[in-house]
């Protein structure tokens, strides 16, 4: 569905990605991305949404290449993507803004999306108004609509409690199964990471340290070491 081809993104001399290769191809899972700061993470998703221009190597969509095209583009064809800060609008209701991403993108079920994510209670209040874990499960609604093929989450548990975390990951779990959608999460909480995502990659100086089920990952002695420490 989308697969990174050999893809490298430098900056100078730094390369932030460094000829990784990633398939993304499963529908209805969550694919996690996890690995300390520097690793590349958030640079992968410039890269696959079109944010970022790799210097090297390949994005492909259904096996066409799509390295060039424009991130609005990437949205229209089925990659939409959600940022570490929330991206709503404050002053209007939750009910305002998702119906007009709805009409835009011509959604026909956004009841469902609402529902999925447990809206409905604030569904007619203003965004500012409600708790920051609902502005955040706000932020994946907007990026679900439009039944994109591939939906991409940079850090959505931020500032999240540990409950809230959990909840969010419930429902995000419940909707890419509803909806047969494909998630990749880049997460620092590793805890919700492995305990929700059916395959996890691990980044390490811009580059893939293995890509597997949970376990296998969070057993891997280069994972360890680079990332979770000896009490993994």
């Amino acid at each position: 569905m989308l697969r990174a081809d050999n893809l490298s993104v430098a900056y100078g001399n730094l390369r932030a990605l460094d000829d990784v290769n990633l398939e993304i191809s499963a529908q209805g899972t969550l694919h996690g991305i996890i690995g300390p700061n520097g690793a590349g993470k958030s640079t992968l998703m410039d890269a696959l949404t079109g944010r970022r221009m790799p210097t090297l190597g390949r994005v492909l969509l259904g096996g066409e290449d799509i390295t060039h095209r424009t991130p609005r583009w990437r949205r229209l064809r089925g990659i939409s993507r959600s940022f570490q800060r929330t991206s709503i609008f404050p002053s209007h209701t939750v009910r305002a803004q998702l119906e007009l991403v709805a009409s835009q993108l011509c959604e026909d079920d956004l009841a469902a999306i609402v529902s999925a994510l447990d809206l409905e209670e604030v569904y007619d209040r203003v965004a500012e108004t409600i708790s920051y874990g609902d502005q955040r499960r706000i932020d994946v609604a907007l990026a679900m609509i439009g039944n994109p093929r591939v939906i991409l989450l940079d850090e959505p548990a931020a500032g999240l409690s540990t409950g809230e975390t959990t909840r969010l990951f419930e429902h995000l779990r419940v909707l890419v199964k509803q909806r047969g959608v494909t998630a990749l999460v880049v997460e620092h909480d590793v805890d919700a990471v492995f305990g929700f995502c059916d395959l996890v990659t691990a980044l390490d100086l811009g580059r893939v340290l293995i890509t597997g089920a949970a376990a296998q990952v969070r057993s891997d002695p280069r994972v360890v070491s680079a990332y979770l420490g000896t009490a993994a």
